[in-house]
C-alpha cells in the first residue's frame, strides 16, 4: 500500500506540450533512484522508467516513444516531473508518478482540448468533482489558490446499497488569472480529509478558445478503502445507542 497519494489536475490543447508535475517532499535527489510513470487508468501501461541514471525505454508504450521526458538537470533537487510532448487526444487520463524506493505515488489528471469549433467568447472553466465511499455523509469545498472558499453548485449526495455515500459538485472558474483549484472532502466526525488539485492556466497562458464552458472531470480518488465497512457499522453503533438515564427493558 502506498504510503501517501497526491493528486493533481493538467490541461492541455492537442499538438501542446505539458508538464505533469511530480516533486520529492522533503526534497532529495532522485538521479540515482528508480522513477515510473505510468497510465493507472489503463492497466498501469508504462509511459516512462528512469533506472540506474538514465532512460530505460524497454518497457515504455510504443506510443509514448520519443514524447516523454524528464527534466535531468532538476533531478537531484527532487524534481521528477514528466514532459509529454505533441499532446493527443488519446493521451487524457490519469498518470502515476511512482517511486518504488519510498513506496509512494502522485496522481495527475490530464485534460485534453480540441480547438475545433469552439467559441472563446463565453464562460469560464466548468470543474467537477466527485468523491465516493464515505460515512457518515461528508461535505465538499471548492478552495482556491489562497485556500478561500469558492462559490458553488449544491453538493449532489448520493447513498448506496452499501450504506456508503457519494458526493460531488461543480465550480465555474473565471479566466481572470492563473489558478490552483482545491477540492476538498472532509469529515469532521471520523477526522477524515481528503483532497485533490487542479491547475487551470490563465488567459495569458492558454488559449482563450479553451474556456467556453470546458467541462473537466475529475475525483477525489480515495473512496471505500478509506472508510472500512468496519467504521460505517461501528458509527451506526454509536449513533443508536439508547440515551443515558433510559435502561434497556429485560426479558
Amino acid at each position: 500500500q502506498a504510503n501517501k497519494t497526491h493528486m493533481w489536475g493538467n490541461m492541455a490543447r492537442v499538438g501542446d506540450d505539458v508538464t505533469l508535475p511530480c516533486h520529492f517532499e522533503p526534497v532529495m535527489d532522485a538521479v540515482m533512484m528508480t522513477l515510473e510513470w505510468s497510465r493507472s487508468d489503463l492497466n498501469n501501461v508504462i509511459v516512462y522508467v528512469w533506472r540506474s541514471g538514465q532512460e530505460y525505454v524497454k518497457e515504455n508504450d510504443p506510443s509514448y516513444t520519443g514524447r516523454t521526458s524528464l527534466f535531468t538537470d532538476e533531478l537531484k533537487h527532487g524534481n521528477i516531473s514528466l514532459k509529454l510532448s505533441e499532446v493527443k487526444l488519446s493521451d487524457k487520463g490519469t498518470y502515476k508518478c511512482f517511486i518504488p524506493k519510498l513506496n509512494k505515488q502522485t496522481l495527475v489528471e490530464l485534460v485534453v482540448g480540441n480547438l475545433t469549433g469552439i467559441d472563446g467568447d463565453k464562460g469560464g472553466v466548468v470543474l467537477q468533482c466527485e468523491s465516493k465511499g464515505w460515512y457518515p455523509e461528508p461535505e465538499l469545498l471548492w478552495l482556491d489558490a489562497e485556500g478561500k472558499i469558492l462559490s458553488a453548485g449544491p453538493t449532489e449526495t448520493v447513498r448506496g446499497p452499501d450504506d456508503l455515500y457519494t458526493v460531488s459538485s461543480r465550480v465555474t472558474v473565471e479566466k481572470r488569472h492563473s489558478n490552483n483549484i482545491t477540492c476538498r472532502v472532509q469529515q469532521r466526525n471520523i477526522n477524515q480529509t481528503r483532497e485533490t488539485q487542479i491547475y487551470v492556466p490563465g488567459k495569458h497562458e492558454f488559449n482563450q478558445y479553451l474556456y467556453n464552458m470546458l467541462i473537466i472531470l475529475f475525483s477525489v480518488v480515495y473512496s471505500a478503502r478509506f472508510v472500512s465497512r468496519k467504521k460505517v457499522m461501528e458509527e451506526k453503533r454509536r449513533t443508536r445507542r439508547p440515551k443515558k438515564g433510559k435502561r434497556e427493558s429485560s426479558s
